[in-house]
């Protein structure tokens, strides 16, 4: 990529939290962009305040009134100088109203136009758009007003259909049904999902491909031309959330490979799309691919392309932001997978786990990556996502990796709250896995049973003694007032702090 000028932003806001708003603080860092944290009340003291510059509260715990809060965020943009916010993914960065709230504060928002958004960021929007491209798309129609249409068109699709959120992603609004008794049951609940988490309650209803793959490909445009970056496979997922990622996918073949890439460029090109976006597809059990829907976003699992390519997404979202041209498309090498490590139990319907980290090494050595949003004595709360981590290994090929993978993860040890890292283990060591014959539906077609064993109680007793908090200061990461962090200058603090990210 040409050089572009590493003060083309005076200073960059991230509008998120946890490990993504520390992996783009690292960036900044790097770019000697100064950063600035938003944080709410229950974030104080976390790992990605001590990663920015300088940071600001936004207020409250609750998302609504912190991270979601649109004046408060640009409030906080005002008041440090910055002059660009990175959204990070989730929270606000898919959200057309904000890119133009951005735009109309004289603030450069680091991802594409509302225009943009509101083209591929709408399930239905996309869906047009990918026709109108000649990107095949699954049978299905646009909006289904009440249940009594959607009945009407399940039957004209043939079961099993798919409910899905207009208005977004991540598996919320989504509800599956194989006969009109089931669909009946699921779309008012859909709808209040859809209503809760987009404030958007239009449904959609499509044909189920099934067994299916979940692809994606890596885009990245400039607002006129675009580049894909290979594809990822997601298949591995629990209510619709992932949890294994790797690229390559193993059973994709070169002309199906191109004709995605081809179509992925279409779309971005159609919508004048600029920084990094991805398009998902879902591989029939036929080879016959299907356009799903585009994240508008930096994704989640952006270090499997990241480890392939050599290329730093998060940098060329900025220089494509501050102007700069696309980079030269880099040839993939090797295999990577990552692994999502979540503060949930995976053996107990994957119910949230909240608790203070008690001790925490992470894994490390070549080819191995962390990016992290926890330390030790950290607090995992129940108001966000359960996302601790990510642990992503490159190796020559899918086998090395996997083992790597494997290696990294017996590696890790995280005391104090309940985490999948056992599940993760699982299905790494599974033959399905191991065999590349997972689907969507994989993970929750059978039974995974849990350890045969228990920790060791005096194990765990010792961590517990050994990483206590201070009398009176339980529940709280900023209540050492002598620590030397607080008397260093921002950036000896920002280069000095642990980005929770091993090497």
């Amino acid at each position: 990529m040409e050089a572009v000028s590493a003060r083309a932003f005076r200073k960059v806001l991230v509008a998120n939290r946890a490990e993504i708003a520390v992996r783009v603080c690292r960036t900044l860092r790097d770019m000697e962009i100064p950063s600035v944290a938003v944080y709410s009340e229950a974030d104080r003291g976390a790992l990605h305040v001590r990663a920015a510059d300088e940071a600001v509260c936004l207020g409250p715990p609750a998302p609504s009134d912190s991270y979601l809060n649109i004046a408060a965020v640009l409030d906080a943009a005002r008041a440090t100088g910055a002059d660009a916010i990175h959204p990070g993914y989730g929270f606000l960065s898919q959200s057309a109203p904000f890119a133009r709230a951005c735009a109309d504060a004289g603030v450069t928002f680091i991802g594409p136009s509302a225009d943009s958004m509101e083209i591929l960021g709408d399930k239905a929007s996309s869906r047009r758009a990918a026709q109108r491209c000649g990107v095949p798309t699954i049978p299905g129609v646009e909006g289904v007003a009440d249940v009594d249409a959607a009945l009407t068109e399940a039957d004209r699709l043939g079961y099993p259909v798919l409910l899905k959120a207009v208005g977004g992603g991540g598996g919320r609004g989504m509800r599956r049904a194989a006969n009109a008794e089931e669909l009946r049951a699921a779309f008012e609940g859909a709808r209040r999902e859809a209503k809760a988490s987009f404030d958007d309650d239009r449904l959609f209803l499509e044909k189920l491909v099934h067994p299916a793959r979940h692809v994606e490909i890596q885009i990245l445009g400039d607002g006129r031309d675009a580049i894909a970056l290979g594809e990822r496979e997601c298949s591995l997922q629990r209510r619709y959330q992932k949890i294994i990622e790797e690229s390559p996918c193993a059973v994709l073949d070169a002309k199906t490979r191109a004709a995605m890439e081809q179509a992925a460029v279409a779309l971005s090109r159609e919508a004048r799309y600029a920084g990094a976006g991805t398009v998902e597809f879902l591989l029939g059990p036929d080879g016959a691919y299907y356009f799903l829907e585009v994240n508008t976003r930096l994704q989640v699992e952006h270090p499997v392309t990241e480890m392939r390519t050599g290329l730093d997404l998060v940098r060329a979202q900025i220089e494509i932001a501050a102007g700069g041209p696309l980079p030269t498309k880099p040839t993939p090498r090797g295999h990577a997978i990552e692994a999502r490590l979540n503060a949930e139990d995976p053996y107990h319907g994957f119910l949230p786990q909240t608790g203070r980290i008690l001790n925490l090494r992470w894994p490390g050595g070549d080819g191995v990556r962390v990016d992290a949003g926890v330390a030790s004595g950290h607090a995992v709360h129940a108001h966000y996502d359960s996302l601790l981590a990510k642990v992503i290994v490159h190796g020559a090929d899918r086998e090395e990796a996997r083992l790597g993978l494997i290696a990294a993860l017996e590696s890790l040890v995280l005391l104090g709250l309940t985490t999948n890292q056992s599940l993760l283990l699982d299905l790494l060591h599974d033959d399905a896995f191991a065999g590349a014959q997972t689907f969507t539906h994989t993970l929750e077609s059978r039974e995974w049973p849990g350890p045969s064993s228990l920790p060791d109680e005096a194990f765990l007793a010792a961590a517990v003694a050994l990483h206590a908090p201070p009398a009176g200061a339980a529940g709280r990461e900023d209540a050492d007032r002598f620590s030397p962090w607080l008397r260093l200058g921002p950036w000896n603090r920002a280069s000095a702090a642990d980005d929770g990210v091993a090497r």
